[in-house]
């Protein structure tokens, strides 16, 4: 328990890095679907989205669920506090998934680039926000 502090911090910082990933790739799918006319802008955000994901989000999310695991390990008994880190396991499970369908989306919009509307992926972007308030509300408010 001595570095549990530490992997927590780790924790904390992998998922902010995670989050960021998940806020900002959406927001470059609907400039690279709303310039889909401009193919060398496209190339270009083309790149930038491959970059964000494979050398920042994947690695953060992977980190994120390590040291949550880790953590888990080393205090088992944070199961016997009540409902709130099974509902914080579910939402992740959510979290991961939506992760996941962003790289389906990125390579979708490499061979469609009119893949969806602009509008579409402004509703989607929000689907982190809402995963992540209820992760903290679960970890700070702890209401099950």
């Amino acid at each position: 328990m001595a570095y549990y502090s530490w992997i927590l911090a780790f924790h904390v910082m992998s998922f902010t890095s995670w989050m960021a990933v998940l806020f900002y790739l959406p927001r470059l799918f609907i400039y690279h679907r709303e310039h889909a006319d401009n193919r060398a802008f496209g190339e270009v955000v083309e790149i930038q989205e491959y970059k964000l994901y494979a050398y920042i989000g994947l690695p953060a999310m992977w980190a994120s669920i390590v040291s949550g695991v880790v953590m888990l390990y080393l205090n088992p008994g944070i199961f016997q506090s009540g409902w709130w880190m099974h509902a914080k396991i579910l939402f992740l499970l959510f979290l991961t998934a939506y992760s996941f369908s962003l790289n389906v989306i990125r390579k979708r919009l490499i061979t469609d680039p009119y893949y969806r509307s602009g509008k579409q992926f402004r509703f989607y972007n929000e689907v982190p926000t809402l995963l992540m308030i209820a992760i903290v509300i679960m970890v700070v408010i702890k209401p099950f």
